[in-house]
């Protein structure tokens, strides 16, 4: 998940933030019973490092932080993605408001990667994206050398549009990869996977 400023309010963009059930996850507002496992699994620089504004190291205290800032929010959406079958917490993902309209952005813990959630919750949001809003473009970005959130931005049918540059607050300043996913490509792609 990348942002390259903070987040602006614009009401045009206000999703009501439904519950999101996929095959294997449920993606619903983060709550306190999330902070144990928010601050364990949060608190990993692999994670932070991909990300414009995790701090490291991250405990209790940045994760009530994360939760007040996200009941306030209100525009985008951000989800706590739980496993279906436990409602275990796994990490979080969402749609922010940025300079250049709204972004998909996501994050793991470490044990869940490489397994395909990431995807599924990002193919979840993509769709709310377009189906609450009326945005012709959905943007994504990621650091350089992340290659499996390269992935996750591919199978969502995200197109390249460039680099640049995002400050982290772990890492410094980084270089990364832009994407757009325009709503004719998102409708097309929706319409070849019911064929």
């Amino acid at each position: 998940m990348v942002a390259e400023k903070e987040d602006r309010e614009d009401e045009s963009l206000a999703i009501d933030r439904p519950v999101l059930v996929t095959e294997r996850l449920v993606l619903r507002q983060p709550r306190d019973g999330d902070i144990p496992a928010l601050a364990t699994l949060a608190d990993n620089r692999h994670v932070a490092e991909m990300l414009a504004r995790m701090p490291h190291p991250y405990g209790e205290a940045e994760a009530r932080a994360f939760l007040a800032m996200e009941a306030n929010r209100r525009a985008g959406a951000v989800y706590a993605l739980t496993l279906a079958g436990t409602g275990s917490f796994i990490g979080c993902a969402g749609i922010n408001v940025t300079d250049r309209g709204l972004e998909l952005g996501y994050w793991m813990g470490e044990p869940f990667w490489r397994q395909g959630f990431a995807t599924e919750a990002a193919h979840a949001l993509v769709d709310l994206a377009f189906g609450a809003t009326d945005i012709n473009v959905l943007h994504a970005s990621c650091r350089v050398i992340n290659p499996a959130s390269r992935r996750v931005i591919h199978k969502c049918g995200f197109q390249y549009a460039g680099q640049g540059m995002m400050h982290s607050q772990v890492a410094g300043q980084v270089p990364i990869e832009r994407y757009r996913l325009d709503r004719r490509t998102w409708a097309s792609l929706r319409s070849w996977a019911r064929s």
